[in-house]
């Protein structure tokens, strides 16, 4: 029972991970960085957002924040346990940090990022011991594909 559980598991994180992506190819289609988010309790999807920091001058635009923001308006509370938050990039600092403070349950992310990923890429942010509450994190979700979006992005701006 436990194996069709975790197979179960995996379908369901590739299945929001694909609408995350569709986030992202929403925020490359309109000049962002291509990350997408999908914040889910439940079995529903909250909320879903992509990166908008150059369409709304607003550094702290990324994907997890807009997310974060909807479902939280959403809801009525700025908390949201029991939430899993599908990104397509691992998330930074700052989106970590307002993951933490949401008590968001668990995080899946599909592309890593060794430069300032804070889910174990540079940074250990989501599961510090020194935090009273800590973030389950899942890597490499589909990340092949995010990976691709984000590398053909970033050459053409070159």
């Amino acid at each position: 029972m436990a194996a069709s559980h975790a197979h179960r598991s995996e379908v369901d994180d590739e299945h929001w991970m694909q609408l995350a992506l569709a986030q992202a190819e929403l925020a490359q289609a309109a000049g962002e960085v291509p990350v997408g988010a999908v914040l889910v309790a439940a079995g529903e999807a909250l909320a879903s957002g992509h990166n908008q920091t150059i369409t709304l001058a607003d550094p702290s635009a990324h994907a997890e924040m807009q997310v974060l923001r909807a479902a939280g308006t959403r809801l009525g509370n700025y908390r949201l346990p029991g939430s899993t938050l599908y990104v397509t990039l691992e998330p930074c600092l700052m989106c970590a940090g307002a993951i933490i403070h949401a008590r968001v349950a668990r995080v899946v992310y599909a592309a890593a990022d060794p430069k300032t990923g804070a889910a174990g890429g540079c940074f250990d942010l989501l599961q510090d011991a020194r935090h009273n509450h800590r973030v389950d994190v899942t890597a490499a979700v589909l990340a092949g594909q995010s990976a691709s979006m984000l590398r053909a992005f970033f050459r053409a701006r070159r």
